[in-house]
């Protein structure tokens, strides 16, 4: 057994387990005091999977703890040593391991290994936890990835970690209608339809509703009114921030895109990747020596594995894609403009019935009106839908608190 040979969280287990079995004053260290150990990372792969396979955790917990009371106790400091039982396990998590091809030991390979092993698996028999179940809900959170370096977790799932579907908010009835933009949708739909370059980028000023045709997108895709191509699509909206957070070491944020691009090129096209103020991704993750994201895209854009629609601004895709030319060949542009005062009118009138329900007020037409008039003709440093938006939004909130608000004593 070597614990350079083992994943990061598995070798913290083990040293968790060692303290476990000394504050319990045990010598042996035990199947039990491992998997407590591992159980208890709420963030490992092992607490996720027994999740996957339906198992009350507490009760595993408790089950666990209960083991290990029944193991016997010495008195003064004595030397932790592994349990035969446990050397066992280690080794035939070892089997598994080679048996998925996998180069460092981790903890999945303990769960396999308990649950495939008479003398230890007592807790997971009483729970149910067979070793065919633990194998499936493996392969639905790991897929094809393997475990090819100490800190495997990163790249599993890596999209539900770093997207948001937008297709299942809009199944979920999460999302504002989207009024006025059939031209901008059928135009995104149609670019997505070609066979090359089928890359849109919407370019508008902010507040035109960029955001808002690529979730009119997501909710044309649930209600399948969209060509055969495009029907069972997912749009999934990347979130760069959240994948450029926490990358420590040096091309960890390489190494995070490229699953992300791995899972998308396995999906076999059936996912969209929505880009929001695309031009940050020239540049992210760039440091003296490494490559930025869109060099990592673009391999993958010029085959046709990555479907993506993005969304910038007119002057940052003058600043940064622009100036690209292999960037900007890959991308289809959809200009997006400022919808007319009366455009402005029907979009509030669409988004009413949310804003009253939030504030728990009646919004009349006239503030509708006035609001699309009044902005366009006083907020000249702003844009339209979005500064009638806010003015709404602004008055119906003021009006609850004034209604909500105890009034001063006289």
């Amino acid at each position: 057994m070597r614990f350079d040979q083992m994943t990061i969280r598995l070798q913290e287990a083990f040293s968790s387990s060692q303290a476990l079995c000394s504050s319990a004053q045990q010598q042996a260290l035990e199947c039990e005091h491992l998997l407590l150990a591992l159980f208890q990372d709420f963030d490992g792969i092992a607490l996720a999977l027994v999740k996957r396979v339906g198992v009350d955790c507490e009760q595993l917990l408790r089950g666990l703890e209960e083991q290990i009371e029944k193991y016997p106790k010495v008195s003064g400091d004595g030397q932790v040593y592994l349990s035969q039982t446990l050397k066992d396990i280690v080794s035939k998590a070892e089997e598994e391991a080679r048996k998925m091809k996998d180069e460092f030991l981790s903890a999945e390979h303990i769960l396999l290994a308990v649950s495939n092993y008479k003398k230890a698996n007592s807790v997971f028999r009483s729970l149910g936890i067979k070793y065919d179940d633990l194998l499936k809900a493996l392969q639905s959170i790991r897929g094809s990835q393997r475990v090819t370096d100490p800190n495997p977790e990163s790249k599993y799932q890596v999209l539900d970690k770093f997207c948001v579907d937008l297709t299942k908010s809009a199944r979920s009835g999460k999302l504002d209608p989207v009024i006025g933009r059939d031209g901008e949708i059928r135009r995104v739909i149609q670019v997505l339809s070609r066979r090359t370059k089928n890359n849109p980028v919407l370019i508008g000023e902010p507040g035109v509703g960029k955001t808002a045709i690529v979730e009119g997108l997501a909710q044309r895709v649930v209600n399948k009114d969209v060509p055969e191509g495009l029907k069972e699509k997912r749009i999934l909206m990347l979130d760069l921030s959240q994948l450029v957070a926490g990358s420590k070491y040096r091309g960890e944020f390489e190494d995070r895109l490229k699953s992300i691009l791995k899972e998308i090129s396995d999906s076999n096209g059936e996912i969209i990747l929505f880009i929001d103020e695309l031009h940050t991704l020239v540049g992210a993750g760039a440091a003296e020596g490494s490559m930025d994201a869109s060099n990592m895209l673009k391999p993958a854009l010029a085959r046709g594995e990555l479907h993506c629609v993005g969304a910038t601004t007119l002057n940052e895709y003058r600043k940064y894609i622009e100036k690209d030319a292999a960037l900007e060949r890959r991308f289809q542009p959809v200009p997006v403009g400022e919808p007319t005062v009366e455009d402005t009118v029907s979009i509030l009138r669409g988004l009413k019935g949310k804003y009253e329900v939030h504030h728990g007020v009646r919004i009349q037409d006239s503030a509708i009106l006035a609001a699309a008039r009044l902005s366009h003709r006083y907020i000249s440093d702003r844009f339209l839908p979005d500064k009638a938006i806010d003015l709404i939004d602004e008055a119906a909130s003021s009006l609850k608190m004034q209604i909500d608000s105890v009034p001063a004593e006289i």
